[in-house]
């Protein structure tokens, strides 16, 4: 199961271009709907203003350090988040999501299946699971601060539902397709769906955050270095005034 490309039995159901050209299709979606999300958004806007706003030029050199720590400790090690469950929750869901999309691809694009891929898609598809429910059901705001139920769906949750569902789906289907189940068909068909309204859901969805936090730490750092947060006040750092004496703060 952990060795066998599952894509590679779609032939006896649809040519390997069909899912070539799906993966493509889902990369302009992502890429449409992300820059829909910037402009609806005004995002780019706020950045290229704030960037002419700027007290004091910097150089080049300041300013590739600049982006190498935003690189380092924002985006590879995500930096912005004290809580440190929650760091690990994102991490995990974060490198398990790369590992689970580069390896779909290249599976796609390839049906050799003497190579770790299959592996890899299997340990990202875990990650994903892992760090994700961990996140869902014991450590988003409303449900470990607020006390709502872990059941409890907003507009807000479409993103990280439809990423379990489509990694949950996938797996039940690949293991279904190795043990020449009846159902496999069933699950796929499932499958597309869910990863389709996963990538087709940018506009309205957090999945275009990830393409924004990095951008937006990366415009924190220079709005320090350039002086333009100077008349503001300082972040908050006594995060015990939103905790209690029964318990401890988990919400910052």
């Amino acid at each position: 199961m952990f060795t066998h490309n599952p894509f590679a039995a779609l032939g006896d159901l649809l040519p390997p271009l069909v899912m070539q050209v799906y993966i493509v299709l889902m990369i302009v979606l992502v890429a449409a709907g992300t820059l829909f999300d910037i402009v609806h958004k005004g995002s780019a806007k706020y950045f290229f203003e704030n960037w002419r706003k700027s007290n004091k030029p910097i150089g080049r050199g300041e300013l590739l350090s600049i982006a190498i720590k935003t690189g380092v400790v924002d985006v590879l090690a995500s930096g912005e988040f004290c809580n440190a469950r929650r760091r690990v929750a994102h991490l995990l869901t974060m490198y398990g999501f790369l590992l689970y999309v580069i390896s779909t691809a290249v599976m796609v694009f390839s049906y050799s299946t003497a190579s770790i891929w299959p592996q890899l898609w299997w340990v990202g598809g875990l990650m994903i699971l892992v760090g994700g429910c961990w996140f869902w059901f014991f450590i988003r705001v409303d449900v470990a601060a607020e006390g709502n139920s872990p059941f409890r769906v907003m507009p807000a949750d479409l993103f990280i539902l439809s990423l379990l569902a489509s990694v949950t789906l996938g797996l039940i289907w690949a293991y279904l397709q190795t043990s020449a189940s009846s159902g496999a068909n069933v699950f796929f068909g499932l499958y597309v769906i869910a990863t389709t309204v996963l990538f087709a859901s940018v506009p309205w969805s957090k999945f275009a955050h990830m393409f924004f936090k990095p951008a937006a730490a990366f415009e924190k750092r220079v709005s320090y270095a350039n002086g333009t947060r100077s008349n503001l006040p300082g972040p908050a750092d006594k995060p015990e005034q939103f905790g209690s004496a029964r318990q401890q703060p988990r919400h910052y």
